[in-house]
């Protein structure tokens, strides 16, 4: 991981971002950890700001993620 730091957002302010650089910035998170989201997607029809869509995984690749976030959050 680069150790970039992200814009805070917020629900009621949402920083603006562009999604592919947001969703490639988390394919490649992803795949240092060893997870692969299948259906990770930005998806262009939704309106501003645009959706990184994460898609469906199985429970197995979810608990990986939990692991993985639990891990990164105890090294901050």
């Amino acid at each position: 991981m680069t150790g970039i730091k992200p814009p805070q957002a917020t629900s009621a302010r949402p920083v603006r971002v562009d999604p592919f650089e947001a969703m490639e910035t988390l394919r490649s998170a992803l795949d240092e950890a060893g997870i692969t989201f299948p259906g990770l997607w930005v998806n262009s029809a939704s309106s501003e700001p645009q959706l990184v869509e994460l898609g469906e995984v199985r429970a197995d690749v979810a608990l990986q993620l939990a692991h993985a976030l639990q891990l990164g959050a105890l090294e901050a």
